[in-house]
């Protein structure tokens, strides 16, 4: 099969993923989208906003469309790492002879949601996020290799901060999208209330697999990008440095550090994948555009002035994107 006939194919496949999330998942496209992007590229996400907004039946409802393991991680200051990772116990045979046996953490998933991961401890975070860069965790001296594909979804309230452990920006720049989720509108919270209080809950059917997964992780790398596209996205984020020549004025006033090369590596790898689900063989200005707030926001450090005057990474990358057009 042809490049191109196996991009129409993908496109069929999450036309079909889709259609079975809306039985039981009401808006958040752009948040469904986001995750499957992540997945695909081989990332993480770290999704932010209000408690009760679906989240955990999001990351479930897309773990069963892909016929994916899913665990769920709910993050507390008193969470170890083993609690995370796993840990030896003490076992016995048959015979009555004793060993030692490791005993796999909730880690051990295709797609792990770390719930209210800013509540547990640098160390306790820490576990984690060593998973997540290496797809292995150590035990001892012995490594264990975590499942393929492997995404962690983790999740932070932005509403309450009080005994939180805010992640480091080191640990941040590890996620490949930040994603932001609202409310949803009038029409959307009906929606939710019809479908959450009726006497029977539609099921998710199984539309893809474990192979086809790691098929299209693959070909995401194959989607050409052309040198022009490639260049834009790397004038975006040559922009977040305040020191660059090529930054606008917001980022020099109010930017202490700019986006790291992971920052153009998720914009690139983000913008081929959403060419894919589009059906198209090239990557255009606009993915990259459509890309750059989830992979810049949290890459983005502001400077005393920019916390002063009450501006946000989100106005920067605004800024950025009003400033730097494709040329």
């Amino acid at each position: 099969m042809d490049l191109e006939a196996r991009i129409d194919s993908v496109k069929t496949d999450f036309q079909s993923i889709r259609q079975e999330l809306r039985k039981k998942i009401v808006g958040n496209d752009d948040i469904i989208d986001g995750i499957l992007t992540c997945l695909l590229c081989s990332g993480h996400a770290l999704l932010e906003g209000p408690p009760g907004l679906g989240k955990t039946l999001i990351i479930k409802s897309i773990g069963e469309a892909l016929h994916l393991d899913f665990s769920r991680i709910q993050f507390t200051p008193d969470l170890m790492p083993a609690d995370i990772i796993g840990t030896r116990m003490v076992v016995e045979d048959d015979a009555g002879k004793r060993y030692f046996e490791f005993q796999q953490g909730p880690v051990f998933a295709n797609i792990v949601l770390a719930d209210e991961i800013n509540r547990a401890t640098p160390k306790t975070q820490s576990a984690l996020l060593e998973a997540m860069q290496e797809a292995r965790v150590t035990v001892g001296r012995e490594e264990f290799i975590l499942p393929d594909p492997f995404l962690v979804l983790a999740t932070q309230n932005p509403i309450e901060m009080e005994g939180t452990y805010p992640l480091p920006e080191a640990q941040l720049d590890r996620f490949l999208f930040k994603l932001v989720m609202d409310y949803p509108s009038r029409d959307e919270l009906s929606l939710i209330i019809d479908k959450t209080t009726e006497a029977e809950e539609e099921q998710i059917q199984a539309v893809m697999d474990n192979a086809r997964v790691k098929d299209l992780q693959a070909l995401v790398r194959q989607i050409p990008i052309a040198r022009a596209v490639k260049d834009y996205a790397l004038r975006l984020v040559m922009g977040t440095h305040p020191g660059n020549e090529e930054s606008v004025e917001q980022t020099r006033k109010f930017v202490r550090y700019g986006s790291s090369p992971r920052g153009l590596q998720s914009i690139i790898l983000g913008a081929k994948t959403r060419a894919l689900l589009g059906g198209r063989l090239n990557v255009s200005f606009e993915d990259i555009r459509a890309l750059a707030p989830a992979c810049l926001r949290h890459r983005i450090i502001l400077n005393f002035e920019g916390e002063a005057e009450g501006h946000t990474t989100e106005d920067i990358v605004r800024f950025l994107l009003d400033s730097i057009q494709p040329e």
